[in-house]
């Protein structure tokens, strides 16, 4: 398959420690980093083997092309592999979600608003359902047989309609939390092994838009409703190579998410997907666990949400801390990366990954700013382009705009 030749090739170029070469990198961004690491590494004149520089990242859509957390929710709802009862799926989609309306994009197919309410009602009384017929859960019958049901089409187009809406309405603050409560009741090994699968998955399947509507013979009190969302996770061989590169020329290597913590430990930690990452250094979501290692609806107490503001916090707390100084180099895509960006004096690059954001947003200043500085060997912000069509990488100057195949998945 041609991912798994691209990963060989990535391999290779960590194996080797070489410079960054070939691949769809930018020249420039690619000369960039090359100096970076010339300069900072080991073998360069601002090196200090006691003092080491240190690179934080994103991960989705930064590392990856996708988001690793939304995929696995994806397949988990798909497949139905919850763990929660129904009182506690009761619960877990209910924390922190404000009981006001949705946006009205978000609006049923006849027009009236949505709210937790109403939309929980249908999906508890659904997975209720699932539940008490589904071997996988509580009941007796193959996944082939409650797919039958509307109850599975009514309870997972109307969870996976939720998450959407809540981020489109409230916001990061309440909808990164609450995917990650759906992990209610699993450990840490369960979930590495869903989000293994669902990563499998998602490699052999083609990048497209898919769209699920719930069944409009059982409406509930929801009424009938659509959800869309892109498909077809990637690996990004420039980005595994770039953090080979670094790791052999001495520095230490972090991983940021907003994404939970044993998802972004599989993905970036198992060999099988090539980024070979140390498991130690991801700083994620948190969730607070059992006595057993099960999971829980619960925030881990002392730990950020990793998003925004958060992003900055939990590096001043872990990072900073520990080192006594800031990440030397930043990478990430969007507005929940653009306070780690700018936050450190110490950061001397700071690596977007272009995807179209609007000009007012403060990332697309900084991406303005890239642009403005695009070819200057002072430049800070390296814009880097890629082709939301095939996942890859853009070896073209990443100029605004890129085109509009840039910015969206064709259907």
């Amino acid at each position: 398959m041609k991912w798994k030749l691209l990963l060989g090739l990535a391999l290779s170029a960590q194996l080797t420690a070489q410079p960054l070469v070939g691949g769809n990198w930018d020249d420039f961004n690619r000369a960039q980093l090359n100096q970076l690491l010339q300069e900072y590494g080991r073998s360069g004149p601002h090196y200090q083997a006691d003092r080491p520089p240190y690179a934080v990242f994103d991960w989705d859509n930064t590392s990856i092309f996708l988001d690793v957390e939304e995929a696995a929710f994806n397949y988990q709802v798909a497949q139905l592999r919850f763990l929660a009862t129904p009182d506690q799926l009761q619960q877990a989609i209910r924390v922190g979600v404000p009981t006001g309306a949705f946006a009205s994009q978000f609006d049923n197919q006849a027009g009236r608003s949505i709210s937790i309410e109403t939309c929980a009602t249908d999906i508890v009384e659904s997975y209720r359902w699932l539940y008490e017929h589904y071997a996988g859960l509580n009941g007796h019958q193959s996944l082939e047989q409650v797919k039958q049901s509307p109850h599975y089409g009514n309870f997972t187009s109307k969870i996976r309609y939720l998450y959407e809406a809540l981020d489109g309405t409230f916001g990061a603050p309440v909808s990164y939390p609450w995917i990650t409560h759906m992990f209610t009741g699993m450990t840490r090994s369960q979930v590495a092994a869903l989000t293994h699968e669902a990563i499998v998955a998602e490699l052999a399947a083609p990048i497209a838009k898919i769209t699920w509507t719930s069944p409009s013979e059982l409406p509930g009190r929801a009424g009938v409703v659509s959800v869309t969302w892109n498909s077809g996770l990637r690996l990004v061989p420039e980005m595994q190579q770039l953090y080979g590169a670094l790791r052999a020329q001495g520095f230490d290597v972090w991983v940021c998410s907003a994404s939970f913590v044993d998802v972004i430990e599989e993905i970036s930690g198992n060999s099988a997907f090539g980024y070979n990452h140390p498991t130690e250094r991801v700083l994620a979501m948190e969730l607070e666990r059992d006595h057993e290692g099960r999971i829980l609806t619960q925030t881990r107490v002392g730990y950020e949400q990793t998003h925004g503001p958060g992003k900055t916090q939990a590096i001043r707390r872990r990072l900073v801390a520990r080192y006594g100084y800031g990440p030397i180099l930043v990478a990430g895509d969007s507005e929940g990366d653009q306070n780690m960006m700018q936050d450190f004096p110490d950061t001397r690059k700071v690596l977007i990954v272009n995807r179209l954001r609007s000009p007012q947003s403060i990332i697309g200043q900084l991406c303005r700013q890239a642009q403005a500085s695009y070819g200057r060997a002072d430049a800070k912000y390296l814009l880097q382009g890629r082709d939301d069509n095939s996942g890859l990488f853009r070896p073209s100057p990443a100029s605004l705009p890129l085109g509009a195949e840039q910015a969206k998945i064709l259907p």
